[in-house]
């Protein structure tokens, strides 16, 4: 069964063009020299996105590969102004990230519920004859053509929103640990890649107080190259206020697997090493408390470690406590207030585009409609421009 979670997608967005003016001469019975009365051009529909927190993924927006705004309409006599284009919202849920696909640049980031950002901006409208009435031109016989519409591939990201981001190699017991605090029913067997996509589970605490937990697939050597399912999944983590290291008691050497999840972030994302970090020694229940002393010995001195068994329950509450404290201590939120207010969003690499991780050919999929784009009846993508024999040249005009 096709999974319901969707955190990439890549759309063709194009806004509106703007109406053109009207070049019209008013010529009525007692009134032959009437002047000019040509409307202005309508203006053409915006892109906007809007952030909802109705929406947890981007599986909404999978199969709608073309979004278009409404193009304005023509001005007309009797200083008839032209109905402006539709502005077209796009619903995102909160943490995406968007980038543009011929490029890939960091373009914009919806955050917050509500939250509203223009992505393309529709064409103004042209400006009528009448506009351009002087006292030594009375009849003036040109008019403006509305301003072209804008278009863009986007790729849209979206990147969880959690407190504690769980990392560790496959089978580590992250799926378990989730599961065990929080009532998430994530995928748990006893062979790697158990998890394809990541969860979320809200943790209890003390005095009806939560905080939010995200597990993603497990990360393995090479990851931050592409390898395994961690190239998709780590962006999720980057958004997180504390990292959650987790490392199986019987592993040969702890330390030495903590570097290498450490090594494959920093590779990543170099930022996510100023993140809090807390490292959990999972599956303690097959070991003795001699052993676990003897473990302590080699353990990383610069950050604080727990012992755990998520099927026994051991250390369970001590680790919540220290998630507790490291999630409000005041170094993290004056971190998190920076964070938030200097995130910068690395320009996405496309040559990972190609990779089976987007399983679709990033030209194949983007294929434009042929025919009568503008809408105007013609085969051809051009503006519609005044025809009138007598229209001079439009170039040196400026929009007002």
């Amino acid at each position: 069964m096709e999974s319901n979670f969707v955190d990439y997608v890549k759309i063709l967005c194009r806004s509106g063009k703007g109406g053109r003016g009207s070049m019209h001469l008013k010529h009525v019975k007692y009134n032959p020299n009437g002047g000019p009365d040509g409307g202005d051009g309508g203006k053409g529909g915006s892109i906007i996105l809007r952030g909802n927190h109705n929406y947890w993924t981007l599986l909404h927006l999978r199969y709608q590969r073309h979004i278009f705004a409404e193009h304005g309409g023509n001005g007309g006599k009797d200083k008839c102004h032209g109905t402006d284009g539709k502005d077209v919202y796009i619903d995102v849920p909160c943490g995406t990230v968007v980038y543009d696909a011929d490029t890939g640049k960091f373009v914009c980031d919806v955050m917050e519920d509500g939250q509203e950002v223009l992505l393309l901006k529709g064409g103004r409208g042209g400006l009528g004859n009448f506009q351009f009435r002087t006292a030594t031109n009375q009849a003036p016989r040109l008019a403006q053509p509305g301003e072209p519409m804008q278009e863009m591939t986007v790729i849209m990201e979206l990147k969880l929103l959690a407190d504690v981001g769980l990392v560790g190699l496959p089978n580590a017991g992250k799926s378990t640990l989730l599961s065990s605090l929080s009532a998430a029913k994530p995928k748990i067997a006893n062979y790697p890649f158990t998890t394809l996509e990541p969860s979320l589970g809200i943790v209890s605490y003390r005095d009806n107080q939560s905080f939010v937990m995200a597990d993603i697939p497990g990360i393995i050597e090479g990851a931050a190259e592409g390898k395994g399912l961690g190239l998709r999944f780590l962006r999720h983590i980057e958004r997180n206020s504390l990292l959650l290291f987790m490392v199986p008691g019987d592993t040969d050497d702890i330390k030495k697997e903590y570097e290498l999840l450490l090594n494959e972030l920093s590779r990543f994302n170099p930022e996510m090493l100023q993140k809090h970090r807390v490292l959990a020694v999972t599956k303690c229940d097959l070991l003795d408390d001699e052993l676990i002393e003897m473990l302590k010995k080699d353990l990383p001195d610069d950050l604080q470690v727990v012992f755990i068994s998520s099927v026994t329950g051991m250390g369970i509450n001590e680790l919540k406590d220290i998630l507790w404290r490291e999630l409000n201590a005041e170094s993290n939120k004056i971190q998190g207030v920076i964070a938030e207010d200097t995130l910068v969003h690395r320009d996405k690499d496309l040559s990972y585009l190609a990779d089976e991780v987007y399983a679709e050919d990033r030209n194949a999929d983007m294929e434009i409609f042929d025919g009568d784009v503008d809408g105007n009846g013609n085969d051809d993508d051009e503006m519609d421009y005044i025809d009138e024999e007598d229209v001079e040249d439009l170039e040196d005009f400026e929009y007002v």
